[in-house]
């Protein structure tokens, strides 16, 4: 079977370097200078008036973190997992909200479907909080670790330590840490 013109694009551009370097050095450089720029680390000065920050320090150093990251295989390759699996995150984050809208009330789907702020907003970010954090561990690797052989991601490193270290009191001390320390907190939160 003949290859298209769109495989024959993609795959260029892999063998050009547009997937390992290019876009993982865009993605870190934008992120790096908005923080720059939002925090003003650098300071700011003064243009007509008004207080702007040092937006050619931002620049710089975003170019060299940037740099930094790519010049690192193993982060690019941590990037590109976590930056896919984060992508399949939000493709069944729309897919459950296409279901919910499905069975919805016309009437109510002009006003949208909201998360509104309530309980189940909170619980919806913090599970995905926690599901990212699950990827970004399975992203970072690790070789020839005491706890597996063979690269084995940070994630596999953790579950194996915890399965030979702890055995049932110590979880037990902890879930029972947890219960009081949310008995606490239920007890001692303000009212709104």
């Amino acid at each position: 079977m003949a290859e298209s013109l769109l495989v024959g694009a993609v795959n260029f551009l892999d063998k050009l370097g547009v997937y390992d370097v290019a876009l993982p050095f865009l993605l870190v450089f934008v992120i790096t200078f908005a923080i720059l720029d939002k925090t003003k680390v650098f300071g700011t000065e003064k243009i007509k008036g008004e207080d702007e920050p040092k937006r050619n320090l931002n620049a710089m150093a975003a170019f060299v973190i940037a740099f930094l990251v790519v010049a690192s295989t193993n982060l690019v390759a941590a990037i590109s997992t976590a930056m896919a699996n984060m992508v399949m995150l939000l493709v069944l984050s729309v897919s459950f909200l296409l279901l919910v809208g499905s069975f919805t009330n016309p009437e109510e789907m002009k006003k949208g479907i909201f998360l509104k702020e309530n309980k189940w907003r909170y619980f919806f970010m913090i599970v995905v909080f926690i599901v990212i954090v699950f990827i970004f561990l399975d992203a970072l690797k690790a070789e020839n670790s005491d706890y597996c052989s063979g690269t084995c991601s940070w994630l596999e490193i953790s579950w194996n330590f915890m399965d030979e270290h702890w055995d049932n009191s110590a979880i037990g001390a902890i879930i029972l840490l947890a219960i009081i320390g949310l008995f606490i907190w239920f007890i001692t939160k303000k009212e709104e």
